[in-house]
């Protein structure tokens, strides 16, 4: 079965779905991802237009709508990833002051490792016998499960430093040779969910001191941005921090944080 085509006026649908479902903005350079990442769905369902496939997705198939937002909405993650915000982290969890970070929420956490990311610095910081936990939530339920088995391939344990490597992640044997494991010791203080930020219900995921939503809005609009930000600000404990990617910014879509360091703000009372 050759690859289907994919018209302006089929992107345009696809493009509207994922803005209603998601609040993603996709631009027009977005459609070659969107003919690559579906057409699979299309050759494995032997449908043959694109325009068909719409119409299929919407006939009251609700998996296969979850499956398209998963493929649409999957982003790049990987360990450590911009490496000053886990150095600003580290300077809080062992700064001055009797209380310390406790609960960190990262809120787009892909396949896991920013929230595994977040749990190490915290674990070496803070030790295991202390109370504190980290919560993980992605739109994608498909990436949610990979984030709760905690199972990673081999070459990206150069993205971790060699002494959480030794501390909280396991070589893989028999049929897990080649992975990397997190530490039940770890995982047992992560916990993952499924939630669409964009939504207008949100489960009771609690209170933060820290949130990572970073590498979000870049797919967002002014006024997408707004809202979700203060939904952020009235998750956040005050003097809370919240981190967002270092091509994001604050400025001119929220007053009520405060930039302390590049992509990092603290919420203002």
């Amino acid at each position: 079965m050759e690859l289907a085509k994919i018209t302006d006026a089929e992107f345009s649908k696809f493009k509207n779905f994922i803005y209603e479902k998601a609040g993603i903005s996709m631009s027009d350079a977005k459609k070659s991802l969107v003919l690559t990442r579906l057409n699979k769905r299309l050759r494995f369902h032997n449908i043959t237009t694109f325009s068909k496939y719409y119409e299929f997705i919407h006939d009251d198939n609700q998996a296969e709508l979850q499956i398209v937002i998963d493929l649409l909405t999957t982003n790049e993650t990987y360990f450590f990833r911009e490496p000053k915000h886990f150095e600003f982290l580290e300077s809080i969890l062992v700064g001055s002051g009797n209380v310390k970070p406790s609960r960190v929420w990262s809120a787009a956490s892909s396949s896991g490792e920013e929230a595994y990311s977040i749990a190490m610095t915290m674990a070496d910081k803070l030790g295991l016998t202390r109370q504190w936990e980290v919560i993980g939530t992605d739109i994608s339920s498909r990436v949610v499960v990979t984030a709760r088995e905690g199972l990673y391939p081999l070459n990206e344990k150069n993205q971790i430093p060699s002494k959480y490597l030794r501390e909280y992640c396991l070589k893989g044997v028999r049929s897990q040779s080649g992975k990397i494991l997190i530490d039940e010791k770890l995982k047992e203080r992560v916990k993952f969910s499924s939630i669409n930020l964009n939504s207008s219900y949100w489960p009771d995921v609690g209170m933060f001191d820290i949130i990572f939503l970073r590498n979000v809005m870049i797919y967002f609009d002014n006024d997408t941005k707004r809202e979700l930000v203060n939904k952020m600000w009235g998750r956040l404990n005050p003097g809370g921090y919240l981190f967002i990617g270092h091509s994001e910014s604050l400025n001119g879509i929220s007053e009520r944080y405060k930039a302390v360091r590049p992509a990092t703000y603290q919420r203002i009372d």
